[in-house]
């Protein structure tokens, strides 16, 4: 899956020939996943259509500060420009460029460039002795300087009939310029992660189990906010209906108690980050019956014994991982976490407590707090579980800064 899916993109498209790659473009960020709001110059739309852009990237094109067709609607360029995870002008014309290197705002795409709190990307698109002339390479300066990214023009023929540098990068170059460098800049990249979720399904006969509440979501966000920030996430999943939403998450599904301790410590020395957010069974069925156990007795006894600690047991092996618990209480919550995070050798353990009102499991919400190793306790608000996975994550990204 690209990493420009699910992210909200402005494409700014200023007046050159080049803008009829633009089309091209946002059909390709469309592909990746992306959502795509198109913001173009005046002088743009003789190249290229907006109802051409609009059609592609299923938005209104903008085009200037009001719409005269909706009663002169008012354009927030400041709206656009907080609305964006990132910002690409292609093309980005002589004029355009040193319209943004001098804040000179006479148009929507500056207006909207200049209330940008996002990464700004810029494709120049140009003859080649304009640009290479002194003031395009100040104007590059000055961009690069503010913090915009450049995406180099490449060498071909250009509109003049002359042959050499200045021409736009093609789209599909484009989108793998900004793939490149968005993951080269993910905080968690190069790290890679184990996270457990959900139940574990302990057999008592064929068609019965032993087994417990836990939807399995506060993992899968956990996993999925690790993934979209570059990690290399390894998710050990019992039995849920749940699905990644990142494809580059190594989903592994097991049953057991036993499933997963194998799976944990089969990945657990390659990684560097393990995260126990799964419920696993305590206790399981000690005989295993080979056929369905009938219905004859008033009562029906099953004799338990314990199942392996997947959590204590990574404790144990422990080199150089950031390991991070659960806990689950209903009494002397802050007490029995610290007594964890000693017993089982944690990094940061994260608190749950059934007394909380919307928090616990099946539910979209969690109310946790961050104890670590040196019992610093952090509560925290109630706040959506994809929220939570976020702030774990965090947790993580900071050890690492």
């Amino acid at each position: 899956m690209s990493v420009l899916s699910g992210k909200k993109i402005i494409l700014g498209v200023s007046g050159g020939i080049a803008a009829y790659k633009s089309a091209s473009l946002v059909r390709l960020f469309i592909k990746a996943g992306a959502h795509v709001q198109v913001v173009m110059t005046p002088a743009s739309v003789d190249f290229v259509t907006p109802l051409t852009l609009s059609t592609l990237s299923k938005n209104p094109v903008h085009t200037s500060f009001y719409n005269e067709e909706e009663g002169a609607m008012w354009t927030n360029h400041v709206e656009l420009g907080l609305w964006a995870d990132f910002m690409v002008i292609a093309p980005a014309t002589a004029n355009t460029m040193s319209k943004m290197a001098n804040g000179n705002c006479d148009n929507l795409l500056i207006a909207t460039y200049l209330s940008a709190k996002c990464p700004v990307y810029f494709a120049p698109a140009m003859d080649l002795d304009m640009y290479k002339h002194p003031s395009t390479l100040a104007s590059f300066d000055a961009l690069k300087k503010f913090g915009n990214t450049i995406i180099p023009a490449e060498s071909g023929e250009l509109a003049s009939g002359l042959s050499g540098e200045g021409r736009m990068a093609e789209p599909e170059n484009i989108i793998a310029f900004l793939e490149k460098d968005i993951e080269s800049k993910l905080p968690l990249k190069d790290k890679k992660i184990l996270i457990t979720a959900g139940p574990t399904y302990e057999a008592i006969d064929p068609v019965r189990f032993i087994g417990n509440h836990s939807s399995g979501k506060m993992g899968f966000d956990i996993a999925n906010a690790a993934a979209n920030l570059g990690a290399q996430v390894i998710l050990i999943s019992g039995p849920t209906y749940l699905q990644t939403k990142n494809a580059s998450i190594n989903l592994i599904r097991v049953t057991s108690a036993e499933d997963m301790f194998v799976a944990c410590h089969q990945y657990f020395n390659e990684v560097d980050v393990a995260i126990a957010a799964a419920a696993v069974a305590d206790y399981r069925p000690k005989n295993v019956a080979a056929q369905k156990i009938k219905k004859k007795e008033e009562t029906f006894t099953i004799e338990l014994e314990k199942t392996k600690d997947v959590l204590a047991s990574l404790g144990q092996i422990k080199q150089n991982q950031f390991l991070i618990g659960f806990a689950l209480e209903t009494e002397n919550e802050i007490e029995h976490a610290k007594q964890k995070i000693q017993k089982k050798n944690l990094d940061l353990i994260v608190l749950n407590s059934l007394n909380d009102s919307g928090a616990g499991f099946g539910k979209p919400t969690n109310k946790v707090t961050f104890i670590d190793k040196n019992f610093n306790v952090e509560p925290q608000e109630l706040k959506s579980k994809e929220d939570v996975a976020l702030d774990i994550v965090t947790k993580i990204i900071n050890h690492y800064a």
